[in-house]
């Protein structure tokens, strides 16, 4: 991305608030202070990691943990987890004995975070499972005792091109008034670009997200809130 460009969209390094600043004050002022240990240890953590910008963003997390303290969060589901900072702050959400559904096709970026994870206490919360979403929620949907309509709370941050397949089964296995958050809903602010201005490494999928936030917002099975937090996040709760 180009220095004018830059300058037009002023991007902080992740948030979408109007300066570096104003989103740096944020943090340090309501969210940092309330960052337990654990997360702020797996956070600097993750900092060194080349694809550290794939991590949830403590701001959106915050917001997170409300939520599922709200819902009463006991059986939820994570698609993608990286290093685990969202799954570490679920784990640390829901009660002893909560269940978390981790679903990631990559095992060794979640071994980054499991010694902070199990020095936290709640690994046994944890079922990982390392393969590709679809079919572990379709394996999901079929079993009549722990399927359909019986998680809590979902979240999402993986591959774009599925998000909306993601969605279609995750409605379902969500009780009704459960709650699924879509991270990176805004795509660095590109979903306001003109396409000749989008980066060209960032079009694809600013093109998914933009396709995904129309259908999510025309989707009478949710009620939606678009969240300018971290990257963007699309909270959905199911409403029948």
């Amino acid at each position: 991305m180009d220095d004018k460009l830059k300058k037009v969209f002023n991007f902080p390094s992740k948030g979408l608030l109007q300066s570096k600043e104003l989103y740096e004050y944020m943090l340090e002022t309501s969210v940092y202070p309330r960052e337990p240990e654990p997360l702020k240890e797996l956070r600097e953590l993750t900092a060194n990691h080349p694809n550290a910008q794939m991590a949830t963003a403590p701001d959106a997390g915050q917001l997170m943990s409300m939520l599922l303290n709200l819902v009463n969060a006991k059986k939820t589901i994570e698609v993608g987890v990286f290093t685990g900072y969202s799954l570490l702050l679920t784990a640390l959400s829901i009660p002893e004995d909560g269940k978390i559904v981790a679903i990631d096709i990559n095992r060794e970026t979640y071994e980054i975070g499991l010694p902070i994870i199990k020095k936290a206490g709640v690994e046994h919360k944890i079922d990982f499972i390392e393969s590709l979403a679809l079919p572990i929620l379709d394996q999901l949907l079929e079993d009549p005792h722990h399927g359909a309509g019986s998680f809590d709370f979902a979240f999402v941050d993986a591959d774009k091109v599925n998000y909306w397949n993601y969605h279609e089964r995750l409605i379902k296995l969500l009780k009704v008034g459960g709650i699924v958050v879509y991270d990176n809903t805004l795509w660095g602010g590109t979903v306001a670009m003109p396409d000749e201005l989008a980066p060209e490494e960032m079009k694809q999928s600013r093109q998914l997200t933009i396709e995904l936030n129309k259908l999510l917002a025309a989707d009478s099975r949710v009620q939606i809130s678009h969240a300018p937090l971290g990257d963007g996040i699309t909270i959905c709760r199911r409403i029948y």
